[in-house]
Parts: C-alpha cells; structure tokens; sequence
C-alpha cells in the first residue's frame, strides 16, 4: 500500500487523529502528531477499508478528548447538541409533558431530520435502541470516551439502517496505563441545576495484554420552570397574567344558573375563600381574570430541567493471542435514572365516565352545596373542576444498558498481499422501568363524589347511604380548597391520596444480537496505487416490548391510555466496500481515486433493500482536495412503527378554524371548509387542556387523540450529496480550510401524521380524505377522535453547507489557536402528504412547538497554552428565526410581519421576527506539579438567555429547549497516577 506525506494529507490526518478539527483547538496535539509511515492502518468512520490514508472522500468532524474536556459540559448528548450540525432533538429536558419509553433519556438529531435518521456507533457497533429507534445518549459515560468522530455524510452502504443524515460513532478509550481520576461541580449561577460528575479510569497493558477500566457516577440536579423569567409563566414573566387556568388547586362547580350567571349553559362558582364548602351561599362566579384568585399557574409545579442520575462501569480488554490474531472485548453497564415532575391532574368531572354527567357530585352527595342534604331549593347534581395541586404528576424513568462486544481480529499475507480480518458478536440489552404518580383512578372518584351519608355511629362521612352503605371506597369533597386541612381534603390526607392516586408501573426491555463478520485489504495493484477492498456480513436480530401499567392500558385513569408494544424483526446483511485509485502523482492530478460502496439488506418484515454509496477524491495540487459523495440511504419501520399498541397523548395543535389565531380569520376558503363543520364558525374557538379558549396560536387539547403503528410499512429512502474543498496553503502555515456543501432527499416518510398537518390538509389544503381522520363536538365544535397513526408519505429535503476552518500560531509568548465552525442550511422543506398539488412546507429560519430552524449555527474559539497555563474562549452563534405571533389584536408590539402570506398554506399568517443569541464560553486551565490539572470555566459567561418564541419549540414553555438557560459555572480537578 502507496504511502504518501503531504501538507493537505498531514492536516486532515492531524484533524482526525489529534483532534484539531474539534470544537476546541488543541494545538499542543498538533507537534505530537504521529508522521503517516509509522500509522498502523486504521478505520475511519464511513469506510470498512482500514489504511494507512485518513483522507476521506466524505466529510468528518473528530473531537478528541482534550476538545471535550475544554467545552466544560458534562454529558455526551451536551457535548454533541454543541456541533453545528446538530438539529432539534425530538425530545429534550425542556419538555416535561413528554411520555412513553424514551422519556427520560437524551438524544442526537443531524441536520434537524429526526432522530432515529442519525446512526449512532460505539466502536463501529450500533448503541442499543429502544422500541421506537431512539438509541439514548444517556447511557455512555464521558470518561470512557478517546474521541468522537461524526460523518456528517448519510452510510447506509458502510452501516444499514438509519445512517441517512449522519453516523456519530464514539471512539472509547483502551490500553491504558496508569490511573486518572476526575472530580467535576458546576451550577448555575442562579444556585440551582448543579451538576457533579466522579469517574476514575485505569489501565494496565504489556506487550500481549491490556485492559481498560472505566467507573463514572454522575448527578445533575433539577431546574425548576418557575426560577427563570421565561418558563415562570406560560407567556413568560412579559405576559405574567396569561394562560393561568381556571382548572385551579381552589376548585369549582360549573354548569349552575345561580346568582349573576347570564349564560344559558350555567356559570361556574369558585369558594370564597376560609368559608364551607358545603354551603351555597359561600360562592362567588369564577373571575378568570383574577389570575390571583381562582385561576392557578401551572409552570410553579414544572421542572424546566430534570434530574438526570447516571452510574457507569466500562471494560476494554485485549490479548494478542499470537503476532497475527487478536482477541478483544467491550463490557458495558450504565443505570440512568430520571425524575420528571409535572403540575397537579386537571381534574374534570365531565372526563371521568363514559357521559358527562357520569362524574358529576351527587344530588346525595353529603357534600354537594346544591344537592338534597344541604336545603337548595331545586337539589341538583353538578360538574366541578379540581386541579389536584397536593400530588403534582412525578414520572421516574430508570434504564440499565448492558453491552457486550467480542470478537477476534487478525491481519495475513497472501502473496504480497495484506489482509485484515475480524469476527464477533455483538450483544445489548435495556430494561426500562417507569413509576408515576398523580394520576387519578377514575371510578374510585367516580365513588369519591357520589351518595355519601354521616354515620352517627362513627362520626365520620362515609360511601352510600346508611340503608346502603358502600364498601371499599372513601369519600372525597374536591370544592375543599388546597392547603386547607378538612378531614375529607387531599392536604395532608395520605390514606385518601394512596387510593385515589395509584402507583402506576410500566416496563420495557429491547436488545440487540448481532453477529459480524468483516475482511478488508488490497485486492491488486493499480500504477496509482493498492485497490482497497471490504467485505462483511452481519445478522442481527431487533427484540423489544413496552407494557405501560395496566390501568392505563384499560384506561382507568387519567393517565394516557396506552397498548403494549411488542415484536421483532431480524436483517441478514452483506456489504461490499472498494477504493479504487486512478492517478497519482502527475501534474494537476497528485490524486485521483473513487470509491464504491454497496449494501444488501434482507428484512422478514418489509423484504429486501439494496443501497449503494460513491465517492471520489481529487488533489490538483498537494495542498487542494477536492471530493464528493452520492448515496442511498434507508431507515427500516421500527417494532413500535410496526407493533406498537394505540396510545392516548394530549398533543399541541393549532386549529385553522379558530376565528382568533387560525387561518380561517384571513382566508375566505379556509373558513368555508370549516363552516361545514361548525356551526357558530364565526366566534368558534379552539380551547386547551382546561377547557379555555387559548391564549397563543397553539396549545394542548382538552380531550386526548389517538396514535398507533401500522404493519404495512416499508422504510423510508434517501438520496444524499456532498461537494467539498479541503485546502491548507503552503504559504500560511498550520492553516486549514474546508467548505461542503450536502443535500440530502428523503422519500416514503414514515410520519406519526401529526394532529397539525391532518388539519392543515384538511382545511389549508382541501384535501377531503384527510377530514375523515377526526371528529368534531357538535356542541363546542372542538376536534375530538383525532387519530394519528402512522403512514409512509411525503418527503423531506434539505440543502446547506459546512465551513470549517483552524489556524495555529507558535510564539515565544505560547501556542495561539482559533478555529471556526459553521452551518449554513439554504433550504429545509417538507411534505406529509403524497399529493403532488400540495406545496411543500419550508421549516427554514421557522420556529414551530415541532422544532426549530436555524439558517445559520457557527462556533468560534480561541485558545492561547503558555507552557503549564492554558485559557480558551468560545462563541456559540444561533441565527434569527421567524414563529407565529402570540396575539397580534392583544401584542401588535410583538408581531413584526403581520398577514404574511408563504406559498406553502393558502391564506396569511402572522409572524415575529425572533432575533439572534450568541453564547460565550470561558475556561482557564492550569498543570500542577504533582501531575493533576485543574480547570475552571463559565458556559455562557455573560449570562445571556435566548429570544422568547411563544410556540414552545422542543419545550412546554416559550423558550427554545436547547438553549442556556442561564450562566453555568464550573471546576474540575484531574488527577493521574
């Protein structure tokens, strides 16, 4: 194999072994660079052909662990969310009202296509993945971590299934000498989020033997929504009056024509406050808008951020068993444990049975104020509310991951020809328990509020009546107002709490069995050099199940209602990799070369799927690179895709009829459609979770919608694209430039079909078979019976480019270093459906509660290493972005492009411009005598928060899930022995 030594091929090398391509310049690395003819052959993310070249035809960002310990941040998913080419991830720490099995976890989403469309490897192996695809970030300890490499090119050719926007394969540390242990504290400077991490890491090796150990304990505390300005109220600490629900902790009867009530359906009656509960004369009409008063705020009961625990073991081992055979292994362990905490239930009587009146308080009730024991005039029964503020809804996620990786590997001649082989088997397994609590059974407060009597003989109130009394049940009066102690109250009342809130359990399990098998070497040699070649074979099966607690499978109480899920599926794989060198060092061609790449893939559930990858590279000069990319991709359905049992959500839509913040008020077309649905389309508003009309252009339903999985599916395709230049001048020293340009196409979507984009296509579009998917209330007119399941249709495509750039300068006053990451994404489009009419949606400088579209992310840092003192500043740059105005008839202030109209709805929109946020990194480092080093440093140093976006992307409140959330301060202290 040709060996050639290049200023362009020593900077990529450099870039991908010492890591000066990574967030954080590391110019010490740079000297110690190991030169290219005493590089073992290696395996660089996006091929199979292990050589002695680490230039690439694809792109790829490496960060070493020097990268990852100068940004300060303690996770891998921070640590990943912080490349530019990281998108929204579907779920994040912001979003508490988040349910089922991934909950809990943290995840990657390149290029904002998704999160089970990035592949994420340890060691070239898939991390496990759970019923749904998602493969949790959470698991992997940070100090078992060597490097990060991340192929921002799609590899379903190299990898199968998923590799469509990118592969992020992490690179764990082995053989080892010596021990270093961390200790690492920081918290915001509010005092709250801290988060410690200890992790210890030894090793021993010999000539034949090594082993890595790795042992990590890790805490970060919660942050609470009501500490910061913009999560303390639902419109943020500008609007501190709105969306406080009148489903409050004080309780209410509705419905009743009594005193000042001038609404024919009846009026609802708050308690005036210290009175009884039990006598009418002692309510008053509920006053929405004293915010103070009979209305709640449900963000003081919310976490902004959750708690996060995590308890890591990792072993790395290998033997060489003779001079050409090796024998390795991984063994992994890691407890992750979870804690979300959510406002109290808002309890409405009308949800509890099978009619509305089915939960109302009894006309016997001993309690009811209007019923026949307490002398009104016309006894009645009648629905109340109760947002039951005493047991705020607690979710506890708690998943073990086991990972187990052996195999042989080994290198042969044949002839004067060099071959490297490897065997194995690959196995993983998460078990996943969650434990709630908050959630109301149904019929026991269907009994709670029903005939009731006082028996004389015990003194107490108790079920039935005394002809009839009834067993196993406990009476509940919900008009007692919270933080009053009432024998018949939930304050302070534990027995009545145990049986009207049971303890909920679900559980899950999925793994991973895979066995491999891989060649690579030269085939032959061409005059431009050895063709490389890569063959292998892999089977491996997918098992999973999720079985939510059985009261919420029946749907007893308030809790979503949800089926289990469960199956597998099994792929049998072959993949053939050839690099194929054409000329080389002739004038205007230093090299030529292409690469190829095919994959077969045969599933028992869809069938079989054929992918191929090419790629070429060309170097006019040894100081330009020139290459690019095409390849097919392809995202298998999931067992959930394909097994997963109905569940209820209470999802976050906007409804194009609504006669304030739908599309109806401006388009004349829209609002025909929906008059055919509803009556009073004139005045029809859409209402939230309590049953109020809502405040802002979206907002959860007060009734849950349906999503399912379908059998029928086939995996989504792709076509991906890439064009880049490589440049390092010989002129300017230790200056390296790279510009690429990617576009990626995906086809045959599988979508959740989003309770959104059916009205849109239904009301927007015209599209007539999208208005079958739900109902509406023919008294209120509100959708009801919406369901979701899932569908293969549509597309997505997106279009950008990445600039990377590095400079270093040796001095006599130290090592200065900067560098600069960039992405630019010139188009991101969508469209759900498979009607060619329908003008596909841009999601491009947009912020929706779906996610968000930045054009522009860039990081800047800055580094300067004067012999044992080190210091480093960084700029982490976030573009503007447009959403939905929050009211433009209440806060023309805050919509600055109103009645827009865009080519991909029919009618205007009004939007506000959200300007850009840059956050500042500092952190200054030092060596200390006794082989320690000791850091500290500032994440967002200036304190900077983000603009408020009142559509709630990736979050429940109006703020952006993935910004900072406030200045984070930290030191960590590293000792080696």
């Amino acid at each position: 194999m040709n060996s050639r030594t290049n200023v362009l091929g020593q900077a990529i090398r450099i870039a991908l072994v010492a890591g000066t391509a990574g967030l954080v310049a590391a110019p010490a690395m740079a000297q110690d660079a190991p030169s290219t003819t005493n590089l073992d052959r290696i395996e660089i993310t996006g091929s199979r052909i292990r050589q002695v070249d680490v230039e690439t035809a694809q792109p790829v960002l490496a960060l070493t662990r020097m990268d990852i310990e100068r940004q300060g941040f303690s996770s891998v998913s921070d640590i990943l969310q912080n490349v530019t080419a990281m998108g929204s991830p579907t779920i994040s720490r912001a979003n508490v009202l988040s349910a089922g099995e991934n909950a809990g976890g943290t995840y990657v989403d390149m290029r904002g296509l998704g999160t089970q469309r990035t592949l994420v490897l340890v060691n070239g192996k898939r991390l496990g993945i759970s019923t749904s695809g998602y493969q949790d970030l959470s698991v992997l300890p940070v100090s078992a971590i060597e490097r990060i490499e991340i192929l921002k090119d799609g590899a379903s050719a190299i990898y199968g299934s998923d590799a469509m926007a990118g592969v992020v394969n992490i690179i764990t540390r082995s053989n080892v000498n010596g021990v270093t242990a961390n200790v690492y504290h920081g918290q915001y400077s509010e005092g709250d989020g801290a988060r410690d991490r200890f992790d210890v890491v030894a090793g021993w090796s010999n000539d034949r033997l090594s082993a890595t150990f790795a042992a990590e304990h890790s805490e970060e505390k919660a942050v609470w929504a009501r500490d910061r300005g913009f999560s303390q109220y639902s419109n943020t600490d500008r609007h501190p009056t709105e969306g406080w629900t009148t489903t409050s902790q004080w309780g209410q009867f509705t419905g009743v024509r009594g005193p000042g009530c001038t609404v024919a359906a009846g009026c609802g009656y708050n308690l005036n406050r210290g009175s009884d509960p039990t006598k009418p004369g002692n309510y008053h009409l509920t006053n929405p808008a004293a915010f103070t008063g009979d209305t709640s705020n449900t963000n003081d009961q919310m976490h902004l951020s959750y708690p996060i625990k995590r308890d890591s073991l990792f072993f790395s081992g290998q033997a060489d068993i003779t001079d050409s055979i090796r024998f390795k292994t991984e063994l992994g362990y890691n407890k992750r444990s979870s804690t979300r905490v959510t406002a109290g239930y808002p309890l409405a009587s009308s949800s509890l049975g099978k009619t509305a009146a089915a939960g109302n308080m009894a006309i016997d009730s001993y309690f009811n104020p209007f019923g026949n024991k307490n002398g009104y005039a016309t006894p009645t029964s009648v629905a109340w509310n109760r947002r039951t503020w005493e047991l705020p809804r607690t979710s506890t996620s708690e998943l073990k991951t086991y990972r187990a990786v052996a195999s042989f590997e080994g290198s042969f001649d044949l002839g004067e020809r060099y071959f490297d082989w490897e065997v194995g088997y690959q196995y993983s397994k998460n078990e996943l328990s969650q434990h709630t609590t908050g959630n109301l059974h149904k019929q026991r407060v269907i009994d709670a509020v029903g005939p009731s009597y006082l028996n004389t003989a015990t003194g107490k109130v108790e079920c039935g009546s005394a002809a009839a009394p009834k067993t196993n049940c406990m009476v509940w009066n919900p008009l007692v107002p919270y933080g009053v102690q009432n024998p018949y109250g939930l304050d302070g009342n534990q027995a009545l709490q145990d049986w009207l809130f049971p303890e909920e359990n679900a559980t899950g399990q999925t793994s991973t069995k895979n066995w491999f098998a891989n060649l690579s070497g030269s085939a032959f040699t061409l005059p431009a050099g050895d063709l490389g070649f890569a063959f292998g074979l892999e089977n491996r099966e997918e098992n999973g199940k999720f079985v939510p607690d059985a009261l919420a499978q029946t749907g007893a109480t308030t809790n979503l209602a949800a089926g289990p899920t469960g199956g597998s599926y099994k792929v049998k794989e072959a993949y053939l990799e050839i690099n194929v060198p054409v000329l080389a060092d002739l004038p205007g061609a230093k090299e030529l070369s292409f690469s190829a790449a095919t994959r077969y893939s045969d599933y028992n559930t869809f069938g079989d799927t054929l992918n191929s990858k090419f790629g070429f590279k060309w170097k006019p000069l040894d100081q330009l690179l020139v290459r690019g990319t095409w390849a097919e991709g392809f995202r298998a359905p999931t067992i959930n895709d394909l097994f997963g049992g109905g569940s209820e959500t209470f999802a976050t839509f906007t409804d194009p009829c609504d006669s304030v913040y739908g599309s109806a008020k401006s388009n004349a077309g829209v609002k025909a459609r929906c008059a055919a649905d509803i009556a009073n389309v004139d005045t029809f508003r859409q209402l939230d979770s309590t049953n109020k009309p809502t405040s802002g252009s979206s907002a959860a339903t007060p009734v849950p919608f349906t999503s399912g999985s379908n059998p029928n599916l086939l995996p989504e395709t792709s076509t991906s694209k890439t064009l880049g230049l490589v440049w390092s001048p010989t002129f300017i020293s230790n200056l390296n430039v790279s510009l690429d340009w990617w576009k990626i196409r995906i086809e045959n979507t599988i979508v959740s079909d989003s309770p959104n984009q059916i009205l849109i296509d239904c009301y927007e579009q015209g599209i007539q078979s999208r208005c079958a998917r739900f109902a509406r209330d023919p008294v209120t007119g509100i959708v009801t019976g919406l369901k979701f399941g899932n569908r293969n249709a549509g597309f997505v495509e997106t279009e950008g480019y990445d600039l990377d750039l590095s400079y270093r300068l040796d001095t006599d006053y130290g090592k200065l270093s900067t560098s600069l990451s960039t992405t630019y994404v010139s188009s991101n489009i969508y469209r759900s459906s498979n009607d060619a009419a329908t003008v596909p949606t841009t999601t491009n400088g947009i912020a929706t509660n779906a996610g968000i579209g930045f054009r522009v992310r860039s990081n800047a840092t800055v580094g300067w290493d004067l012999e044992n003192f080190g210091i480093s500043w960084s700029a982490r740059y976030y573009s503007g972005v447009k959403e939905q105005c929050l009211s433009l008839p209440n806060h023309p202030d805050e919509c600055s492009d109103p009645n827009v109209a865009a080519p991909w709805y029919k009618g205007t929109r009004s939007y506000n411009e959200r300007g850009s946020v840059t956050f500042h990194d500092v952190q200054a480092r030092y060596k200390l005598p006794w082989n320690a080093t000791v850091s500290i440093g500032a994440n967002n140093v200036f304190n900077r928060l983000g603009p408020v976006m009142y559509t709630k992307p990736n979050s429940v409140y109006s703020y952006y899930g993935a910004f900072d959330i406030g200045r984070f301060v930290y030191m960590q202290y590293k000792q080696s022995f």
